[in-house]
């Protein structure tokens, strides 16, 4: 246990703590051959059905811009995405429509697949690994599909993508984002410049409801993503990351701002536990996607776990730290180089379960509050 109460197990490992993430030169994907989409197979457009987790999501808009770049003039880029993503690509003007799905895991409704026909577009990308949803695009009239060759879906595509399994407690080399820049370069899109889809946010921060605005406003605002989806293994622990608000209220003169969902808010309650109600909000579960994207957008930096947060933060531009244990910052880091990925390999790592199998995760515990709080310093005074 350090100073500030945060438990951590102390491990002999020599190897760095601090990583940052380049994908235009690092853990590059296998290349395929590049055969354009021939000119009259567009019709009206291409169809592109974006992972359901933000973060997936995220790490695919690079490739989502690379093929607008290969859409002939006439025609227009739609993507098929869940409903709660909707402000999402609301906010990104390469998008000319949605087409959204209220039902992700129990199949398309008949609206929505005659939503897809009624555009007659004549190609379709799948960014996802569903063979639900390449059959459902080639029932809605999509022509030609393409994608990641996965379960036995390769019949329903015009061209599938092989790529290497994941590795077994080794780091995989192979970020997802450079994966569909893969495939986008195979179809004809031009190699990626490392320049992000523009957003132009939505309603302008001045209009937000509630405290949102001012907190936006604030000079020094910090953002916590202390919850994660994929489960508690995943988590650095609520204390650590209540030390690191109370360094940044206490020491910047700061505000914190804890985001997450509404299965979050009890994470939330522990991180601001104890600390001032005028400087450290939890704000789980009171944020629509729009306005959690207007306060990581204003924020000074986000600190966060491995999640759709993380990724959404790194894509608007703003620079943060995320602390890796049981998943892969190699395989799904930040799309940033602004960011610090705290991470120190151990022989059990990276597992990807929900829960540590030891009871004890140590592969995460083992960055402290001191250690985050130390790349804090260095990204806000610019060192």
């Amino acid at each position: 246990m350090n100073e500030s109460g945060c438990r951590w197990e102390d491990e002999k490992n020599d190897g760095e703590s601090v990583h940052t993430l380049d994908i235009r030169t690092q853990f590059p994907s296998p290349q395929f051959p590049v055969i354009p989409v021939p000119h009259d197979s567009w019709r009206n457009g291409m169809a592109v059905r974006m992972p359901n987790h933000l973060g997936d999501a995220v790490m695919a808009l690079p490739a989502l811009g690379q093929l607008r770049r290969i859409l002939p003039e006439h025609c227009a880029l739609f993507v098929i995405a869940p409903v709660g993503q909707k402000a999402l690509y609301s906010s990104l003007p390469i998008v000319d429509g949605t087409i959204l799905l209220e039902r992700i895991h129990s199949g398309w409704s008949r609206e929505e697949i005659r939503n897809l026909r009624q555009y007659r577009l004549g190609v379709g990308v799948l960014f996802n690994n569903s063979l639900r949803d390449a059959m459902t695009m080639k029932l809605a009239g999509v022509g030609r599909l393409y994608g990641a060759a996965a379960r036995c879906r390769s019949i329903f595509l015009t061209r599938s993508f092989h790529f290497p399994p994941r590795p077994v407690r080794r780091l995989a080399g192979i970020h997802q984002s450079n994966k569909c820049l893969a495939m986008a370069r195979a179809m004809g899109a031009p190699e990626w410049d490392g320049a992000l889809p523009e957003f132009e946010l939505a309603p302008p921060v001045d209009e937000l409801f509630g405290n949102i605005t001012s907190l936006c406003e604030h000079p020094k605002l910090l953002t916590l993503a202390s919850g994660a989806a994929y489960g508690a293994a995943k988590r650095w622990p609520s204390e650590c990351f209540r030390e690191v608000a109370r360094h940044w209220i206490e020491k910047e003169d700061g505000i914190a701002v804890v985001l997450g969902s509404a299965s979050e808010k009890g994470i939330g309650d522990e991180v601001v536990e104890g600390l001032r109600p005028t400087k450290a909000f939890n704000l789980c579960g009171k944020t629509w996607l729009a306005e959690l994207m207007h306060l990581l957008k204003n924020s000074r930096l986000t600190v966060a776990n491995d999640s759709g947060i993380m990724h959404l933060s790194a894509a608007l531009g703003r620079p943060g730290i995320a602390v890796f244990g049981p998943t892969d910052y190699t395989a799904t880091g930040p799309i940033s180089p602004a960011w610090r990925l705290m991470y120190r390999k151990i022989d059990c790592a990276p597992c990807f379960k929900r829960e540590c199998p030891h009871r004890n995760p140590r592969c995460i515990r083992q960055i402290t509050p001191e250690m985050v709080i130390a790349e804090m310093r260095k990204i806000t005074t610019g060192n």
